[in-house]
């Protein structure tokens, strides 16, 4: 990115202006990009506007982030996201309690635990409550900011069993990072939790940093400095984690310019916008650079939600100082055009690798698949189960972000043991799409591997 034009003294300058005048201030935000932000604006208001998708906080948030708005269909998806979590959290706290420890007894306990877990969603919604500008009935906010509390108790049970928490430290983060922007103490304890983790590196994978987790945390860590929720000794430890993290994200990132890869790079870019770096850091603009060159990878409601607060400029930092006035109820929905359809066929390679101790072998699955032209990853498998010998299947959970591969050849990826099918093109690339979005090239391996992290 080109240095900006004015001193760091005049930006500060103006940022107070700007601040005064009720305006936003985005010196972050993608230069010159208005038509692009409005145009994926517009297309991710069409994708929340379907009712056959379940509401997802993370869009209402993108959402009311965004320069130019529809009020009127924000309030209906924020009702829509009212209904899904009011009535979930209707029920007491003793119950929740009471059928967890009942569940804990059962032979499946852990799995039990991850499905009954949801610290993230439940932090992006309170992230989403705020962003409504509206005062919470006082009931209401007390009881979901307790349900997120407990939530982060019983998940960091886990780390007795395990040594990490049950859902994840992405979602342990969120949670610190929604009470944060709510304006509530968190436990110290529970910051030095996550602390520590940072500390001893325990955020990343195998195949390398976990850079959306460092992400969050390093976020959550700045809220906290900046809200002045913790003392002047812990605030100064956690201004440290946050410039190591900064530092680590620099030196880690790719020729192509990405942070990790193309999806984890905008929470990455939080981090120099929330620490007001964004500016002054050239690694910054290489990342939106490459962002603006991929915007097609982001074409589900769950990643242009990712990647439309970066674009305006902003963080989830944002959300504890809007102020709701005088905004631009501009907006209409795009619908995005259907892919086009390819003639003809493809012959895609499928390998399936387990290099852990406990499979029985390192190669399970070794064989081409014949597909349509246009077919995507999540098509290539279906077509394998079909045109055996030898016998393929495989296993998906639905999330927001589209199918997730859970499972192959009945080997199934499980959290408490710390493993994931990771997807490869060969040798050895990840893939930078989900399995329903990635489109593999006529005579393109890919690699299905059992994976700790």
């Amino acid at each position: 990115m080109a240095q900006h034009p004015l001193s760091r003294c005049s930006m500060w300058l103006l940022l107070v202006l700007l601040q005064a005048a009720g305006l936003p201030a985005r010196l972050c935000e993608a230069p010159g990009q208005e038509a692009l932000q409005r145009a994926l604006s517009s297309r991710l208001l069409a994708l929340a506007a379907d009712p056959e998708r379940e509401p997802d906080p993370s869009v209402y948030l993108a959402l009311r982030l965004a320069g130019e708005h529809d009020l009127h269909r924000e309030q209906q998806y924020l009702e829509r996201l009212q209904d899904a979590f009011q009535h979930r959290y209707g029920r007491s706290l003793q119950a929740a309690g009471d059928s967890r420890h009942h569940a804990a007894d059962t032979e499946h306990s852990t799995s039990t635990d991850v499905e009954w877990l949801e610290t993230g969603r439940l932090a992006l919604y309170l992230l989403g409550l705020r962003a409504t500008c509206s005062p919470l009935e006082h009931k209401l906010l007390r009881s979901l900011v307790t349900w997120l509390k407990y939530y982060l108790e019983e998940d960091w049970a886990g780390s007795r069993r395990h040594g990490h928490p049950i859902t994840s430290y992405y979602q342990y983060s969120l949670g610190v990072l929604a009470l944060c922007v709510q304006r509530k103490r968190v436990r110290e304890e529970v910051i030095r939790r996550l602390l520590a983790a940072e500390q001893h590196s325990k955020f990343g994978y195998s195949a390398g940093s976990a850079i959306d987790t460092e992400a969050v945390v390093a976020v959550a860590f700045t809220c906290l400095e900046q809200e002045r929720l913790v003392g002047p000794t812990l605030a100064a430890e956690l201004r440290a984690a946050v410039h190591g993290a900064r530092k680590r994200m620099v030196e880690a990132q790719g020729e192509d310019g990405f942070f990790g890869n193309v999806y984890s790079t905008p929470w990455a870019m939080q981090v120099f916008i929330a620490t007001n770096s964004c500016e002054a850091q050239a690694p910054y603009g290489r990342a939106m650079a490459a962002l603006l060159q991929h915007v097609d990878a982001f074409s589900t409601a769950a990643t242009l939600a990712q990647l439309l607060p970066v674009l305006h400029g902003h963080s989830y930092l944002d959300i504890a100082s809007m102020h709701c006035k005088e905004e631009l109820d501009t907006l209409t929905p795009i619908s995005p055009e259907p892919l086009s359809e390819l003639p003809g066929n493809k012959t895609v390679w499928l390998v399936v690798e387990c290099p852990l101790p406990s499979c029985p072998e390192l190669w399970l699955y070794d064989h081409p698949v014949l597909v349509p032209a246009s077919a995507t990853l999540l098509d290539v498998l279906r077509a394998a189960t079909e045109q055996g010998p030898p016998d393929f299947t495989f296993d998906t959970q639905d999330t927001p972000q589209g199918p997730y591969l859970s499972g192959v050849l009945g080997l199934e990826a499980q959290q408490q043991k710390c493993t994931y099918w990771q997807l490869l093109t060969a040798p050895s690339t990840s893939l930078q799409m989900g399995i329903g979005d990635y489109r593999p090239s006529d005579g393109e391996t890919l690699i299905l591997r059992l994976t700790e992290w």
